[in-house]
């Protein structure tokens, strides 16, 4: 594998990032949309409201992707929520790694004093790197997608 690359994604890069995140959604991994994804469900949270969309770019490839955008508005909008996505091909590699760390060292220079993750699928495998990485548990949701328990993760930066 190639260097990781991360910088703001490219405007030829919104197809395939759309194209990615439907993949992930279509496999119910990590995000709660129901499949198949559409344009407006994707702008919705990749586009709008969005303050940043970084890119991990990996020998010319979309190798994923985060968002940081207000988690709430008006007088909680210093609290980010991020989404992160990393292609099959790439995980395992520290794409995913690489996006998080960025996610926090890039938060505080957009205004953002912490992080939080509203649902975090119980099961999602990157629970460990969010906790390694300084993300605590502040609550749980019962049932939140299919009998899937979700946490939800914050943490300043």
């Amino acid at each position: 594998m190639g260097q990781i690359e991360l910088a703001p994604i490219r405007p030829d890069q919104d197809g395939e990032l759309f194209d990615l995140f439907a993949r992930i959604v279509a496999a119910g991994e990590g995000f709660p949309h129901a499949p198949p994804l559409t344009r407006a469900q994707f702008d919705d949270t990749w586009v709008r409201p969005v303050t940043t969309v970084i890119a991990a770019n990996v020998d010319g490839d979309l190798a994923g992707a985060y968002y940081l955008k207000p988690n709430s508005p008006g007088r909680a909008a210093h609290i980010a929520n991020a989404g992160y996505v990393v292609s099959s091909a790439h995980r395992g590699t520290g794409v995913g790694r690489a996006l998080v760390e960025d996610s926090i060292t890039r938060a505080p220079t957009l205004g953002f004093d912490a992080i939080q993750f509203n649902l975090v699928f119980a099961s999602n495998p990157a629970r460990a790197l969010y906790e390694a990485l300084g993300w605590r548990e502040i609550g749980r949701v019962p049932d939140a997608v299919s009998g899937e328990e979700a946490v939800i993760y914050w943490r300043a930066v």
